[in-house]
C-alpha cells in the first residue's frame, strides 16, 4: 500500500503517477520477472480525463473509470466497465473505515509527517486485524 499527500486546495488525481510509482503493486518472483500486476484501476467521475487513461494505458492497466455527464462517450479511449467499477466499494469502505478512525478523519496532527505516520499506523492496524495467520 501507499499513499501521497496533497495540499489541500489541490485535487487528488494530481497525485496518480506518484501513488503508482510508490505502490508495490508488482509482484515479482525470484527471477525479477512480474507475475502479478493490477489489471484494472477505478475511479469516480473527477479522475475521468484523457492523460489519466493514457497514463494508466501505458502502464497495462485498464482505465475504470464512468465519463462525465457532458462528455461524447464514444471518444474515449477504452469503454467503461460498469461490473469492474462495481467493485469499487471495497475502496469505499476502507475510506469510510479510516474516517471512523477520530484521529485521522478530524486531523488532529497539523504536520504533513505527522499525519502520514498516523495513516500508516491505520493500514497496519487494519491489515494485521484481518491478515494475519495466526497458526505455528
Amino acid at each position: 500500500m501507499h499513499f501521497h499527500l496533497t495540499p489541500g486546495q489541490a485535487h487528488e488525481s494530481t497525485a496518480l503517477e506518484e501513488v503508482l510509482d510508490g505502490a508495490d503493486a508488482c509482484l515479482l518472483d525470484g527471477d525479477g520477472e512480474r507475475i502479478a500486476w493490477p489489471l484494472a484501476l477505478g475511479g469516480d467521475k473527477g479522475y475521468r480525463a484523457d492523460w489519466i487513461d493514457e497514463c494508466l494505458l501505458e502502464l497495462g492497466i485498464k482505465p475504470v473509470i464512468p465519463s462525465k455527464e457532458n462528455e461524447a462517450r464514444d471518444k474515449r479511449l477504452v469503454e467503461f466497465d460498469r461490473d469492474t467499477y462495481r467493485q469499487r466499494n471495497v475502496v469505499e469502505r476502507l475510506i469510510g473505515w479510516l474516517k471512523e478512525s477520530r484521529r485521522i478523519f478530524s486531523r488532529f496532527e497539523k504536520t504533513a509527517k505527522n499525519f502520514g505516520g498516523m495513516l500508516k499506523l491505520a493500514f497496519i492496524q487494519q491489515y494485521l486485524r484481518y491478515d494475519v495467520d495466526l497458526t505455528f
